[in-house]
């Protein structure tokens, strides 16, 4: 089985893991779930986070075929758009995207200026569909339930999951956003967890469960089968659905939600300037 080379880099204010993955023998490169950097108060963004894949990048002398999305992420901000404009690469995530900008279309009034679509993206993967990184296949799987469109990407050896699963010992995704579903999340974690036992799962997300010092970006099929807090081997459906609505029940929304969800489905790129030049993003109040 091919083995591709993965290299995470994480924003701890965001709690986000993004990845380069590269196949071992060219320079082909892809890009996962990358960050913008945003200061919610001071309504700025920067590219920091974006600026250390792009050095890593350049100093590989690596060729990115790929800037890729597990969902429409609602915890930060992507930076496809610069990554793109920057190193090239072609921009991809789920077909159901449109199901995702539908939602979010109406929820923040963008008018018939926003494409509900997906032309914002290069490719709209449907599953068991296929895309090469040099000479590794990548291969594709719908993931839903915590949103409608995400997906994993099976990497050789390796799939990046998104958030459909954390770290066996802090469990699994929430399913209370518009167009999640806890028994949804339920077989698309199955699915996952089909793989073989030695792939290399790699998370966008890591919380550090109580007790544990450091944060922790890679797990196992095995692993999660054994010790997943949430689903592990014998966990039942039913005990899946209901274990995952009353703990969503009690979250509350995440911080960033409002802005992310206001770029991320316009594949990063920020709304359009209104006619005093100026770039806005909507809060809509009680819709949440």
């Amino acid at each position: 089985m091919q083995r591709p080379i993965v290299t995470h880099f994480f924003d701890e204010p965001t709690n986000t893991f993004s990845y380069v993955v590269q196949d071992p023998d060219s320079s082909a490169c892809a890009i996962i779930d990358s960050v913008l950097d945003f200061d919610y108060a001071a309504g700025r963004t920067d590219i920091r986070s974006a600026n250390q894949i792009i050095a890593f990048v350049r100093e590989k002398r690596l060729e990115v075929a790929w800037v890729l999305e597990t969902h429409v992420h609602a915890d930060h901000l992507s930076a496809a758009p610069y990554l793109h404009d920057q190193l090239g690469g072609k921009t991809g995530i789920g077909a159901h995207i449109v199901e995702v900008q539908e939602i979010f279309g109406k929820a923040f009034n963008a008018g018939t200026e926003f494409a509900r679509d997906g032309s914002q993206f290069d490719a709209l993967f449907k599953e068991n569909d296929t895309f090469a990184i040099g000479a590794l296949e990548g291969r594709v799987l719908h993931t839903p339930g915590h949103t409608p469109a995400c997906l994993t990407y099976v990497i050789g050896d390796a799939a990046f999951v998104g958030d459909t699963l954390f770290m066996p010992d802090y469990g699994t995704a929430r399913c209370d956003f518009p167009g999640g579903d806890a028994r949804t999340l339920y077989h698309s974690i199955q699915k996952v967890l089909s793989l073989p036992e030695q792939t290399r799962l790699f998370l966008c997300h890591d919380y550090k469960a109580p007790g544990r010092e450091l944060f922790q970006h890679e797990t196992s099929v095995a692993e999660q089968r054994k010790t997943n807090v949430h689903v592990h081997d014998g966990i039942s459906e039913e005990e899946f659905v209901k274990m995952r609505t009353e703990r969503d029940a009690t979250l509350g929304m995440p911080r960033l939600i409002i802005p992310s969800v206001q770029v991320n489905m316009r594949a990063g790129e920020l709304p359009p300037a209104e006619d005093n030049g100026q770039v806005y993003l909507k809060v809509p109040i009680n819709w949440f």
